[in-house]
């Protein structure tokens, strides 16, 4: 069954973000490989990711671990929902899509693969 595996934290000013997480929940961050100005977040259970918000209203983004991005994509627009970032690879991780669902909330699609260039 699919899980939610992973979540994007939007911020302004990833910094300060990242010492607020820290400080109320004692999670750990680190610099993101090859992602300027993003931090990985260990939570102890799902990890996450702090990164410089794209737009002014972007929303935390939950990801959902999939067998398949083409398969759940798929899902995703046969139940009413859009895909608005079609498949991308992240090098050395896996693959995702970001989604809206009918309501239009986003949601990730995961597919972890440590080939993906």
């Amino acid at each position: 069954m699919p899980t939610i595996v992973w979540f994007n934290v939007p911020a302004t000013e990833p910094g300060r973000v990242r010492a607020f997480y820290e400080k109320v929940f004692a999670w750990t961050t680190e610099p993101f490989a090859g992602m300027e100005g993003a931090f990985e977040i260990a939570t102890g259970g799902i990890g996450g990711e702090i990164l410089p918000r794209a737009y002014p209203d972007e929303p935390i983004t939950v990801f959902v671990g999939v067998p398949s991005i083409e398969e759940y994509a798929a899902r995703v627009e046969q139940a009413g929902g859009r895909i608005v970032v079609p498949k991308m690879a992240v090098p050395g991780r896996g693959y995702f899509a970001i989604c809206e669902d009918i309501e239009q909330n986003r949601l990730g699609l995961w597919k972890e693969d440590p080939s993906a260039g």
